[in-house]
């Protein structure tokens, strides 16, 4: 049995009058969180907008704030978070190349491709060619014999969250067909969404973790100052990858 924690959607550095003391404090008590179960977790995931503004000074409060705490999460940007600073702040990277930031992990129990979907300057999401390319040869070569997680910040199908799905991945067709040739791909992980939602994509699992900086209602849930709810409490998700090959994911509102 494989047991990882997922995160999303940070931003670090947000500014709602505070000069973004409210994004550190829940990411903070979000880790504490995972930092004070009794059991062990085998991996923690991020899905993306680790900055809210992508300028270095975000990508250092985020390097101190990760590394404080039990667990080092595992990467990948999102629409919020800028390349070169963020391949400078968080890995040591050129800040001035702009190339996707695309990471591969290969854990004892489980393999996480952390694929950079976002598009320098904008909103939406689109995993270029190169990123497809890399994705297809990344899980051409990993084991086999373990569950292999696809990450990303967007997610490539509708959620029907009317602030989200105009800016969801696009160009999703040329994902299914990486996914459909590697059975060992257990599911696909996502932030973006800034709600729990859970789908099929290319006939996996699709889950999307909460927010932790704010949640999104959904358009049944009507709009009391808008979309946006920066009052709910920030959640996470846990993963259960058990011996049968199945998938069980639990949300957790984080007090």
């Amino acid at each position: 049995m494989f047991v990882f924690a997922h995160i999303s959607d940070i931003h670090l550095g947000q500014d709602r009058g505070d000069g973004g003391a409210r994004a550190r404090e829940r990411t903070e008590r979000v880790l504490r969180c995972l930092d004070e179960l009794p059991g062990e977790l085998d991996a923690v995931i991020l899905t993306g907008d680790v900055a809210d503004h992508g300028t270095p000074g975000e990508y250092a409060e985020a390097a101190e704030v990760l590394g404080s705490f039990r667990y080092a999460p595992l990467l990948c940007p999102g629409n919020h978070d800028v390349r070169g600073a963020y391949r400078a702040g968080l890995l040591g990277g050129d800040p001035g190349d702009s190339s996707p930031v695309n990471q591969l992990h290969v854990l004892p129990g489980a393999t996480f491709a952390m694929c950079d979907s976002s598009i320098p300057g904008r909103g939406d999401g689109y995993l270029d060619d190169a990123t497809l390319e890399w994705l297809d040869d990344a899980l051409a070569g990993a084991p086999h014999d373990r569950p292999a997680f696809v990450c990303f910040h967007h997610p490539p199908l509708p959620l029907h969250g009317q602030y989200v799905d105009p800016i969801r991945q696009f160009g999703e067709d040329r994902l299914a067909a990486v996914v459909e040739r590697h059975d060992h791909v257990s599911a696909l992980l996502c932030g973006h969404s800034h709600t729990p939602a859970t789908t099929v994509f290319a006939g996996r699992p699709l889950v999307a973790a909460p927010g932790v900086v704010s949640t999104l209602r959904m358009p049944w849930e009507g709009e009391k100052d808008g979309p946006i709810d920066y009052a709910l409490p920030p959640m996470l998700a846990f993963h259960v990858h058990d011996d049968e090959g199945r998938l069980t994911t639990h949300f957790r509102v984080v007090p």
